[in-house]
């Protein structure tokens, strides 16, 4: 049995302070992919940023673009549900279509702790007819309150492998916040043969001075933004069967096309992994 949508918990139609004042991560996201749910504030600090940067909008395509085939090569590997965790706002190519194409009885619950991302949610995906999908309010820092309210979802089963898709969202939590602990506790409770599909920003390949610059304009916004080398993403991997070719930059995960100029060195950090 399947749910046509489910949105976080508590009263339905409750008002959401958006706060368009505050740049958000996730609409500054959603401006860099060249999308239209982002306000003045989210602009003008995304523009900052690529002031800083310039590469940070091919750096979103690109992550967009390692997402979609990641999920596709895990759905074909039969896997069949998914757990979306820090999903952002909804735009082309969700991971409920992308699994979708590979195998059209796909569920998928998104997660996400943001009120102001399950507001966008519920309106663009309200009537869009995307049975046995949720989308859930739980935190990523309290792993274990997020899996509870996966279980109540109903959408995943016991002793189903799960692709747990963690794309974009572990460089929003700071150090002190755990996200080691968190992804080793979500993992621990996903059965063999499940995947761990993971995207995470790097300051690898720019000046310090670079870094330091977006770090402070995403300081000032609604989450922070901390780069972790490639050896600080593998280690979110650990016990897991890693599959070729690693933890590369985004554009060299399997492309599909010869990676332009200078992708090995986007600012992002892709792997596909499997649990034993």
């Amino acid at each position: 049995m399947g749910y046509e949508r489910m949105w976080e918990p508590g009263e339905p139609g409750v008002p959401v302070d958006l706060r368009p004042d505050v740049p958000h991560p996730a609409r500054m996201y959603d401006y860099y992919l060249g999308g239209k749910d982002h306000f003045p504030a989210d602009r003008a600090a995304a523009e900052k940023a690529l002031a800083a940067n310039p590469e940070f909008r091919s750096t979103a395509r690109a992550n967009r673009a390692f997402l979609t085939r990641a999920v596709r090569c895990v759905a074909a590997l039969g896997v069949d549900r998914f757990l979306d965790v820090g999903t952002g706002i909804p735009t082309a190519g969700n991971t409920h279509e992308i699994a979708r194409s590979v195998r059209p009885g796909a569920k998928v619950v998104y997660v996400d702790n943001d009120p102001v991302v399950l507001s966008h949610s519920r309106a663009l995906l309200a009537g869009t007819g995307l049975g046995r999908t949720a989308v859930l309010r739980a935190d990523l820092r309290e792993p274990a309150g997020l899996l509870a309210a996966v279980e109540d979802a109903g959408l995943l089963e016991p002793g189903r492998p799960v692709g747990l898709v963690l794309a974009a969202v572990l460089h929003f939590l700071r150090d002190e916040d755990e996200p080691y602990g968190a992804v080793a506790t979500l993992l621990d409770a996903l059965p063999s043969g499940s995947y761990l599909v993971l995207s995470h920003g790097t300051a690898d390949f720019i000046p310090a001075a670079v870094r330091d610059r977006v770090t402070g304009i995403y300081d000032r916004a609604a989450a922070p933004l901390v780069g972790r080398s490639r050896e600080e993403v593998g280690a979110f991997l650990e016990g897991l069967e890693v599959l070729d070719p690693g933890v590369v930059p985004v554009p060299l995960w399997r492309p599909e096309q010869p990676p332009g100029p200078g992708a090995d060195r986007v600012g992002m950090y892709g792997a596909v992994a499997r649990k034993p």
